[in-house]
């Protein structure tokens, strides 16, 4: 994968080649960042793949996915005249989706992942196809994909479905020109056609895992940037508790060598040590300091660290998803050979997915907790529900619930739905992921997580102002700074609800991490991280 800018054109381009994707490229061909092209390689992989089915149709062979019917009856042989109905009946038949349609982002994702799996040369299509794919994508000509349907095994057929319906001219579609639409129309308004598939080309494009690996790629971004920040806001809260910082010497945590431990224990010094960055209430609560302190703030780089080591480990799997060929049969061009298994199985996002999901959580499960001590008087030593003229005025008390809401929803969201398999297709699809639902919730828990610390950032500023005209470290100076350019002190109530969006919408934008930023890497000459950049 490379990345280039053409002439004058605004949006860079991404080179696919079907091998090198990263979770951050998608995310980024999501949001609209970048734009397709193939590489010289993968066009000629792809027409070395596509000779191999011409040239099976040719002498009349039969072989699965090509000349037969699907599923329960890939035992029917399909003669040659009907082959271009047989994909196209595929298509629609398939696409029996329900529920919302995917955001333009997300379908972007979707489109631009069956691209890149596509260039790999093992699935069996024409380049013409290929590339009137990709000129719909940077024309973001998106079809209409519920989010409901897919088993996840024989990979995510009714999504993947709609997609190419949406390419073919049919059902609905999407343009920031043209908003909703005929999917024809919305094409040739773009100056495109709609694709017409041949031989095992419906095949090709609605079986694989995509919709899965795309929200969770999503997913693992999110979750990466949240618990980044998550460090930062549990170590603003620990400041304004008064919390000794003993806990994060690295000799205790080089003693238990789990690289997330070791790693958040680094964040939270790095804007924590007194050494480098003076804090007048640590200063003053010398005298007073604390042997140690509660495990919601002592076992922060126990509990977060698992939390990003899992994280780095679902990301793993998924950059490896989103760089392999999961339709079927898959070509070989090189053998000269076409071979059906079962790369469409969903089981290993899904999988990962589920233990994304188990592990981000319990960074809202413990942010709650340090919420509880913040608001309540006899924990924190501040005013109840951190808020003047108690009584008149309920602060904090309902943003905590809101927070404990959040928890709990998550409790039933994280049961893992790759546990469950339903038997489909007459017993031929014997076995399923349900890796769809697995994607979809890791998305919502991430989402609670996020709203969850947005309270707890919320709430530890305020804190903050209960100790001035006392200052924290630099660090956290700056993360206050942030927050109160968007956010007013709490003097009295108000509504809630718009500040908890406000701080939710700086952490989406990793703006927290951007402000410690600088003092992190400051810290770093000093006392270098312990793991790689990029890693944790």
């Amino acid at each position: 994968m490379s990345v280039s800018t053409t002439g004058q054109e605004p949006t860079p381009f991404i080179s696919l080649d079907g091998r090198s994707l990263t979770t951050e490229d998608l995310v980024a061909l999501g949001k609209g960042h970048l734009k397709i092209k193939l590489t010289p390689e993968a066009e000629a992989g792809v027409k070395e793949a596509r000779a191999v089915i011409e040239k099976i149709i040719k002498e009349k062979k039969v072989v699965y996915g090509i000349n037969t019917g699907f599923g329960k009856f890939a035992s029917t042989i399909i003669p040659n005249t009907k082959l271009k109905e047989l994909q196209e009946n595929l298509i629609r038949s398939h696409a029996a989706g329900v529920g919302s349609p995917l955001s333009p982002e997300r379908t972007r994702m979707l489109l631009a992942l069956r691209i890149n799996i596509l260039s790999k040369g093992h699935s069996g299509v024409s380049l013409e196809i290929l590339h009137q794919m990709i000129e719909a994508f940077n024309a973001s000509c998106l079809s209409l994909v519920p989010e409901k349907g897919t088993v996840g095994a024989s990979g995510d057929l009714a999504p993947l479905s709609h997609l190419t319906l949406g390419l073919m001219g049919e059902g609905e579609m999407w343009s920031p020109e043209t908003g909703w639409g005929d999917a024809k129309a919305v094409l040739e308004a773009h100056g495109l056609k709609p694709i017409v598939l041949g031989p095992k080309e419906g095949l090709a494009l609605n079986n694989g895992t995509q919709l899965i690996t795309s929200l969770g790629a999503e997913a693992v971004e999110r979750a990466l940037a949240i618990a980044r920040q998550a460090d930062i806001i549990a170590a603003f809260t620990l400041q304004v508790l008064k919390g000794t910082n003993k806990a994060f010497d690295s000799d205790i945590h080089m003693a238990r060598p789990h690289l997330g431990q070791m790693a958040v224990a680094w964040r939270f010094s790095s804007v924590l040590d007194s050494d480098v960055f003076s804090s007048e209430i640590t200063e003053r609560n010398k005298p007073h300091e604390r042997v140690q302190d509660a495990y919601t703030l002592r076992c922060c780089p126990q509990v977060h660290g698992v939390a990003n080591d899992t994280i780095a480990f679902v990301k793993s799997i998924l950059t490896t998803e989103l760089n392999s060929a999961t339709d079927n049969p898959l070509v070989f061009a090189k053998d000269d050979k076409i071979v059906s298994g079962g790369n469409f199985h969903g089981e290993y996002p899904a999988k990962a997915l589920d233990f994304l999901a188990i592990g981000v959580h319990e960074l809202a499960s413990i942010s709650e907790r340090r919420i509880e001590r913040l608001c309540n008087p006899s924990l924190s030593e501040l005013p109840a529900f951190l808020v003047s003229g108690g009584g008149l005025n309920s602060g904090f008390m309902i943003a905590h619930c809101t927070a404990a809401a959040l928890v709990s929803e998550n409790k039933v969201l994280c049961h893992p739905s790759s546990v469950d398999s339903l038997s489909t297709s007459a017993a031929t699809e014997d076995h399923v992921s349900m890796g769809g639902w697995s994607a979809r919730k890791a998305l919502q828990v991430v989402e609670h997580v996020e709203q969850v610390l947005a309270i707890e950032l919320l709430a530890a500023c305020q804190a903050l102002e209960f100790h001035r005209p006392l200052k924290a470290t630099a660090p956290l100076e700056a993360v206050y700074e942030l927050v109160r350019s968007v956010v007013r002190p709490w003097d009295q109530d108000r509504i809630m609800f718009t500040d908890i969006e406000a701080a939710h919408k700086l952490l989406r934008e990793e703006k927290v991490w951007e402000a410690v930023c600088p003092y992190v890497e400051q810290y770093s000459k000093k006392h270098p991280p312990p793991y790689a950049p990029g890693t944790h």
